[in-house]
């Protein structure tokens, strides 16, 4: 009997503690995902969005908008598995319209997800778009920051999302969601044009340090370079996490995976870390109110994200399109996320 009364509160005590830990430490997922060419079917005029209409060449009609859709709500839902991610980043979205469809006509549709999203000046229509758990990111700011090229008056792209907001902690987490000029001018032509988004993002970025140096942000999307290129390493200044970390640095969290050969995009047979999430020092003091850690950022390479590589074998992201053949794919990026805790 003495035994029993003996054991009982030692197993209350573990109870306790083990209840106390688990309200510790919860989780909160931000995500990053090029859905490649999510149009609509509808035409706008003021864009170069003919391609992607039932009478296009792409012969993109409503049920292949319907399956796009699906498609992109099943890998965000598959990365939250039982919880849904509370932010997710979205680059290559043409409308407002895809948006509304993508959260009320869905999978996502009983997760309740609203957006962030601004028309941007991109001649094809493509822009970028924050979707956010209103219950854990409440926004109090939010805003487009264009990109004027001074040596290209008529080139236009996409412009940057910046949003703030309120997370669980009480905390304001700032948020960029980036999609950098492309490569297809060849990646020497057009590395001029990368450098220079970033340093707008850079000038953005130490105007918000030198008002409070120890701010919580996360920068995310489609770079079209990799974590060692000049854009983000040299302009940037995203560091490795080998660096000593300070408040008022920039750190890549997918810079050690990209080394080891791994990432979200496959081209001549390599992968590389084209997307990419990078955070602010404070962001990775484990003993802070809300963190995350180098070990905490992966990409998301489910087998149903993937198909055989013919050509260079192994594997590659399962496109929507080859060529012009249309395959019911996702994606020619795979996402990456992040798991921050508070």
């Amino acid at each position: 009997m003495k035994q029993r009364i003996v054991i009982l509160p030692i197993l209350l005590i573990l109870i306790f503690q083990l209840v106390a830990q688990q309200k510790e430490k919860q989780n909160f997922k931000i995500v990053s995902y090029n859905v490649e060419n999510f149009f609509d079917c509808v035409h706008d005029s003021l864009t170069n969005d003919t391609e992607f209409t039932p009478t296009g060449m792409r012969g993109w009609t409503f049920s292949k908008y319907k399956k796009k859709q699906a498609n992109i709500a099943r890998v965000i839902t598959a990365i939250g598995g039982w919880d849904a991610p509370e932010l997710v980043g979205l680059c290559e979205v043409e409308s407002r319209k895809c948006l509304i469809d993508l959260t009320h006509y869905s999978g996502l549709k009983n997760l309740r997800y609203r957006f962030l999203h601004h028309e941007s000046p991109d001649p094809r229509g493509i822009d970028v778009a924050l979707l956010y758990q209103p219950h854990e990111f409440k926004p109090i700011h939010d805003e487009a920051i264009p990109i004027h090229f001074p040596n290209a008056l008529h080139s236009r792209t996409r412009d940057i999302l910046f949003a703030s907001g309120i997370i669980p902690t009480g905390d304001t987490l700032h948020v960029f969601v980036c999609h950098f000029p492309s490569r297809l001018e060849g990646e020497l032509e057009s590395e001029e044009k990368r450098m220079f988004v970033a340093s707008v993002l850079r000038h953005k970025l130490d105007s918000l340090f030198a008002a409070t140096p120890r701010l919580k942000i996360v920068i995310m999307g489609d770079f079209n370079d990799y974590p060692t290129n000049k854009s983000m390493l040299e302009v940037m200044k995203a560091k490795s996490l080998n660096d000593s970390i300070s408040d008022k640095n920039l750190y890549n969290l997918v810079y050690k995976l990209h080394t080891e050969g791994k990432g979200s995009n496959k081209h001549s047979g390599d992968w590389g870390a084209l997307d990419q999430m990078i955070v602010s020092g404070g962001l990775l003091n484990q003993s802070g109110s809300f963190y995350t850690r180098q070990s905490d950022a992966h990409f998301f390479d489910a087998d149903f994200l993937l198909e055989n590589d013919k050509t260079y074998l192994g594997k590659q992201p399962f496109r929507t399109f080859v060529g012009m053949k249309y395959q019911e794919g996702f994606s020619d990026h795979l996402p990456v996320y992040a798991d921050f805790w508070y």
